[in-house]
């Protein structure tokens, strides 16, 4: 998905996050290319606004669902809530104030309660604004892309964070017979595995629900595996939003890479 939808209340949920975090890139896109700004202002100015755009448009197109966004007071009612609307205004602000990254990301996810009480992502996207994409959680085949990392030199990649790769990162690229590559924002590695640049990401340097959450929902939907570094599974909605750690990798690395990091 390229240009943004019309951003109406018919859309379906998938239809909604995708239009919303792609229209949330945008306006990040024009941000960044006439405020002026860089480093940390620029950041700062990203988030607000497009912290703004997603609470405004929520509000109006689903106005009974709470919203979980990284920018903005929590409002423990969603505890309560049989939807919650999970959103990261800019996944990977220091790659987005600096000219030229383009490892950053816009994240629109959604959880819902069951009937058991129990809840899950149903719904989510993650946009990548300065490659001008965006993935849904959607069935849909992505063709193998270029953009995220440098071309494949023909051995398993595993992506990890550059500035706190986790300590088991040597162990699990020993396991895979991979290397270890460096991408920015959570949203970023993650989408690098969808779209066949990597094989696996990998990460236990500390996150919220916003930083995995519509990641998370849109590797799903593609046939990749999610957890958690243990194999246990990534619970959303929570009092407390610390979740720390993080797998996504194709199905058939999984076994392998959890052996590796308990071992």
């Amino acid at each position: 998905m390229a240009a943004s939808a019309e951003l109406t209340a018919e859309l379906s949920d998938v239809e909604l996050s995708a239009a919303l975090a792609t229209a949330a890139g945008e306006l990040l896109n024009t941000v960044r290319a006439e405020s002026g700004l860089s480093g940390r202002d620029l950041g700062d100015a990203g988030d607000r606004q497009s912290d703004d755009f997603l609470q405004e448009r929520l509000a109006g197109l689903r106005p009974g669902d709470a919203v979980l966004s990284e920018e903005s007071a929590d409002d423990l009612a969603r505890l309560e809530a049989s939807r919650v609307w999970i959103v990261d205004p800019v996944d990977g602000t220091r790659e987005y104030g600096k000219s030229g990254r383009r490892d950053w990301a816009v994240h629109v996810a959604l959880w819902e309660r069951g009937e058991d009480g129990a809840g899950s992502l149903v719904a989510g996207a993650v946009a990548l604004p300065a490659l001008g994409v965006t993935y849904a959680s959607d069935p849909t085949p992505i063709a193998p892309a270029v953009g995220l990392a440098p071309p494949r030199t023909g051995r398993r990649r595993v992506v990890v964070s550059g500035s706190r790769p986790p300590v088991f990162a040597d162990t699990v690229a020993a396991a895979l017979d991979a290397e270890l590559v460096s991408v920015g924002s959570a949203g970023a590695k993650a989408m690098a595995v969808v779209r066949g640049e990597a094989d696996a990401y990998v990460h236990a340097g500390g996150q919220y629900e916003w930083d995995s959450a519509a990641p998370v929902v849109v590797a799903r939907a593609k046939g990749l595996w999610c957890s958690r570094i243990d194999g246990s599974p990534l619970i959303y909605n929570q009092r407390d939003t610390y979740l720390p750690d993080l797998i996504v990798c194709r199905t058939e690395l999984a076994q392998s890479i959890l052996g590796a990091i308990r071992a």
